[in-house]
């Protein structure tokens, strides 16, 4: 998946009937109003229903929040950026994510839109219910929510410069996939799992280019 130039204007065009094209947009605040209720509600239902207690129920949370890092990682660096020979897969992984190299400013596709989403998080609800039984109730909304701050941790790397110094890595790294090589940075919330499996920048070593990654930044 590479690309010649980043495009700095625009947005590509995903689907050729408008209807069909809107559905493939969203802003991060609808996502978040869709999942934060979900969260709070399976949290509440499993100290209610299923009595565990708050320090099990923070635990297990907890577990599920970082699971998603690591599931993050394995998604960004397997299936988005798989290497497509036919065209119904290279379709595919444009759509899911090389659309966003090729239009890194296009604020509207950071989050999978309302509708795949929400199928995909009951496929992946079911799927870890069949695993963790009751106990997916506090698992599922902590992965849950590493979604929302993956989704917005992303949003925030294309928008804004890092807000503490310690930030900075995770932003280079991130800077770094786009512009200098995409077999590496494929972290975005966290850089962890890329230095443990060693896909991540030595950014001792890399020099800020400010023109490249200024055409990363939302305007």
């Amino acid at each position: 998946m590479k690309f010649q130039k980043i495009h700095n204007k625009g947005q590509a065009r995903i689907f050729r009937n408008q209807y069909l094209e809107m559905l493939t947009k969203t802003h991060p605040l609808v996502i978040w109003g869709m999942y934060l209720p979900v969260i709070l509600f399976l949290l509440y239902y499993s100290f209610v229903k299923h009595h565990f207690t708050i320090s099990y129920i923070a635990l297990v949370f907890t577990g599920g929040l970082f699971s998603w890092t690591l599931f993050e990682y394995l998604m960004h660096r397997f299936a988005f950026h798989y290497v497509a020979h036919s065209p119904g897969a290279q379709r595919i992984v444009y759509i899911l994510h090389a659309n966003h190299h090729e239009y890194p400013r296009d604020r509207e596709r950071l989050f999978m839109p309302p509708a795949p989403s929400f199928i995909f998080a009951c496929v992946v609800l079911v799927l870890q219910y069949l695993l963790l039984g009751n106990h997916v109730f506090m698992f599922f909304p902590g992965f849950l929510l590493g979604y929302l701050l993956y989704g917005t941790m992303h949003y925030a790397i294309h928008a804004w410069n890092p807000p503490f110094k310690w930030m900075k890595p995770l932003w280079r790294n991130h800077h770094l996939h786009h512009y200098k090589e995409q077999e590496k940075g494929f972290g975005v919330s966290t850089t962890l799992w890329d230095r443990v499996f060693g896909t991540m920048f030595d950014l001792k070593k890399e020099k800020e280019d400010k023109e490249k990654v200024n055409d990363l930044m939302f305007k």
